[in-house]
């Protein structure tokens, strides 16, 4: 297992971004490529690309601003488990989504989708 970084400063008050990033279901509201999202008990179902991929909601954290999930299906993938924190930084806010992933090739696979969704983000928080 790999464990890889994407990061991005937020121009948006801490709380204001995650209130988009910690909506699990919301994520194609921001995330390039998403064509749907929705919810069945705490698994997101996404269609992008022409796949379906489901992530399930391993734990979400009001007070530090962090959400965890992992792929449980429709990526070939032997494990993968994500964590995205919004944390303060001078007056924006700071967004870091690790990603642990085997194999190695898929950390690196999604450390770079993460951090082209991270700008997707900034530009949808900064108008």
């Amino acid at each position: 297992m790999a464990e890889r970084t994407a990061e991005i400063d937020v121009d948006g008050t801490p709380e204001d971004v995650w209130v988009l990033v910690g909506d699990f279901g919301g994520i194609a509201g921001w995330m390039p490529g998403m064509e749907s999202c929705r919810l069945e008990g705490e698994n997101r179902i996404l269609d992008t690309m022409g796949m379906t991929i489901t992530e399930k909601l391993i734990a979400r954290d009001d007070a530090t601003r962090a959400i965890t999930y992992a792929i449980v299906d429709g990526v070939p993938i032997e494990s993968h488990e994500a964590t995205i924190t919004v944390t303060p930084t001078g007056s924006g806010s700071r967004v870091t989504w690790v990603v642990d992933a085997a194999p190695d090739e898929m950390a690196d696979l999604m450390q770079g989708v993460y951090q082209g969704s991270l700008e997707a983000l900034k530009a949808h928080v900064e108008g």
